[in-house]
């Protein structure tokens, strides 16, 4: 029976949670669950935990070629997946001893739409058709736990809220985000759980003492692995392009994201679950890396689509 070894090169959350259909696709193909090595930033082993599809996570460490083989070489894998073009992590495999490797075409990944790559590559690969909208497996009893302990519950619309994102251009204006908490909870009573880490605790602290911070619980605190049970139990997701949205549409919930620096043709569109708001004037072709449109995301846009999920 295959032993089949799914290599995930980039370090991006949401990077990782676009690939989970891929790697459940390759579950399937070998009717058998697979060992993901991916970097530790991607928080794989978090994600990834209850995943029928993925018997154990690998982290793919920094210090070298070696360092990988040592790693890969006593699982005895007969088969790699490696998305990326990189020469190093295919020497890794093939000097590992596997003897079927399939990864993109070398140094030919620069430029390309992330998701459709990757579809791409595992249509090809696998000769299958592949439905590329991801899906996340929480713990079930960890969900109840957490709709105990926050009172999670149909009085009020709990919402995701991705404050957070990698870079100050791709995040909306806090400000704006505190004004729309108070609009949306005047109309339709909520609870706001602020996803972002603890290098966001400055943006979430003004959350919290603004108006309507007695009706938010921040994540700053928390792990990923916390957090999932969290987000499976919400409603919507409204966020900038970060992780948390990803995951969010992973879990099943609607998500409206805010893309200002980023490009929603290959980070937004694989899923049926997001809805993208871009800045005026731009389109999901036209928005991309350096579009700097954070500050011409319309207020009126997000409130209104906003609504449309709640309701």
């Amino acid at each position: 029976m295959s032993k089949a070894l799914v290599v995930i090169k980039s370090m991006g959350i949401g990077d990782l949670v676009i690939l989970i259909a891929n790697i459940h696709a390759i579950s399937q193909s070998i009717n058998k669950p697979v060992v993901v090595l991916a970097q530790k930033n991607t928080h794989a082993q978090e994600i990834l935990k209850y995943d029928p599809h993925v018997g154990e996570v690998l982290d793919l460490d920094k210090n070298g070629l070696f360092s990988i083989i040592k790693k890969i070489r006593p699982k005895n894998f007969d088969q790699s997946y490696i998305f990326s073009d990189s020469f190093r992590l295919y020497l890794a495999s093939k000097l590992s001893g596997i003897k079927t490797n399939f990864q993109y075409s070398l140094f030919s990944k620069k430029g390309k739409n992330f998701f459709k790559t990757a579809k791409k590559f595992t249509e090809k690969t696998l000769n299958v058709n592949l439905e590329t909208q991801s899906k996340i497996f929480p713990n079930i009893s960890d969900v109840n736990y957490v709709v105990k302990k926050f009172d999670i519950s149909n009085k009020t619309k709990n919402i995701i809220c991705g404050i957070s994102a990698s870079g100050p251009t791709k995040r909306w204006d806090i400000k704006n985000y505190i004004k729309l908490f108070e609009k949306i909870n005047k109309r339709i009573p909520c609870k706001f759980f602020l996803a972002g880490g603890a290098n966001d605790q400055i943006l979430i602290d003004k959350i919290l003492n603004s108006s309507i911070g007695k009706n938010c619980i921040s994540f700053s605190k928390m792990t990923i692995e916390e957090t999932i049970p969290i987000i499976s139990a919400c409603n919507i997701c409204i966020s900038n392009d970060t992780g948390f949205a990803h995951i969010s549409s992973a879990l099943g919930l609607k998500c409206l994201v805010l893309f200002m620096d980023s490009p929603p043709a290959a980070y937004g569109t694989y899923s049926k679950n997001i809805s993208i708001i871009v800045p005026q004037g731009e389109t999901n072709e036209s928005c991309g890396h350096n579009t700097r449109g954070k500050n011409n995301i319309s207020f009126d846009e997000v409130l209104n689509k906003t609504l449309e999920l709640l309701i």
